[in-house]
């Protein structure tokens, strides 16, 4: 009886739709990449861990999931993930290009396949440069090369967050099917 509910929904929808009767977009993504063999690692300033939190509560993730560098300040981000100081000194933590920075730094440092990045701002307040609260960057560097998401997300910290952490499984997800990274 719902077949031809689920097509029309398909057909409506088409790739906003991951997948039937699964847990979580965190489990679509570590399953296709657990199939193509590929591995996974995330740098974190604005979701503070919570990407990995949300991967690793899927059993069998570390077939996949290599880790996580938690970048929430700039020298960690110079540091651990290679970001240029010159970069940071120029644009902010909060730019395309420190996103397209830390997401090939996570890939090189943790040597996996898919480096994931999220950085931008939770609020309460904008940053020291005045970019607005939930102006986020994610970016996603494989051997394709790399690609940023520039968002503008409203509500409260915790869901700036959380709704970033899922655009960015979206971007994998997206990547992994051959899909543009998003619907315009």
């Amino acid at each position: 009886l719902i077949a031809p509910v689920e097509q029309e929904l398909r057909a409506m929808f088409g790739p906003l739709i991951y997948g039937v009767d699964v847990g979580s977009l965190e489990e679509v993504v570590l399953g296709e990449l657990r199939q193509r063999r590929l591995s996974l690692g995330t740098a974190e300033s604005l979701t503070g861990g919570l990407a990995a939190k949300r991967l690793t509560d899927v059993p069998g993730a570390s077939a996949v999931f290599k880790g996580a560098i938690v970048s929430y300040t700039n020298e960690v981000k110079e540091t651990a993930l290679g970001v240029p100081g010159g970069l940071l000194r120029e644009k902010g933590a909060v730019c395309p290009e420190v996103a397209s920075a830390m997401a090939e730094g996570a890939r090189k440092a943790l040597r996996c396949d898919v480096g994931l990045s999220f950085t931008g701002v939770a609020g309460p307040e904008s940053d020291e440069r005045e970019n607005p609260v939930g102006l986020v960057y994610v970016g996603l560097a494989t051997a394709d090369g790399v690609r940023v998401r520039e968002l503008r997300l409203g509500g409260v910290r915790e869901r700036i967050r959380t709704t970033a952490a899922s655009h960015g499984f979206d971007m994998v997800r997206r990547w992994l099917a051959g899909l543009p990274d998003r619907d315009e």
